[in-house]
């Protein structure tokens, strides 16, 4: 374990984390990205531990829907019934270089109109 995971939550799991999941953590399964699930032996507490950063929308819907007890079963017990027209997760990419930058986005590689007459920048007096 490195320094930075030590005193970080989003970095990987925490020492705290780490104990209690030996301790009490029971392995579901892991789903395409290598996130783990795990629950207690009563099945009353669900959590993932992330592979890499930890980010919740990296969490795929049919194990979010176990996680949050929708489901009872596991995915890797109970898939979840795909329809053709159905894409793959993905996660947010918001705040990535994946991430949606509009034509005129200072982050972004058009260059934005010139404005026309119809603007008139305001002014204090």
């Amino acid at each position: 374990m490195g320094l930075r995971q030590f005193f970080t939550w989003w970095n990987g799991w925490t020492v705290g984390t780490q104990v209690f999941t030996r301790r009490y953590g029971e392995k579901v399964g892991e789903d395409e990205q290598g996130n783990a699930y795990y629950q207690t032996a009563d099945g009353a507490r669900r959590w993932v531990i992330y592979n890499g950063v930890a980010e919740g929308s990296r969490v795929p819907p049919d194990w979010h829907g176990w996680m949050h007890h929708t489901f009872d079963e596991p995915p890797t017990k109970a898939p979840l019934p795909r329809k053709p027209w159905e894409k793959d997760h993905r996660p947010n990419p918001t705040g990535t270089p994946d991430a949606w930058r509009p034509p005129g986005s200072l982050h972004g590689q058009a260059e934005r109109k010139a404005v026309v007459g119809d603007y008139e920048a305001w002014a204090p007096e």
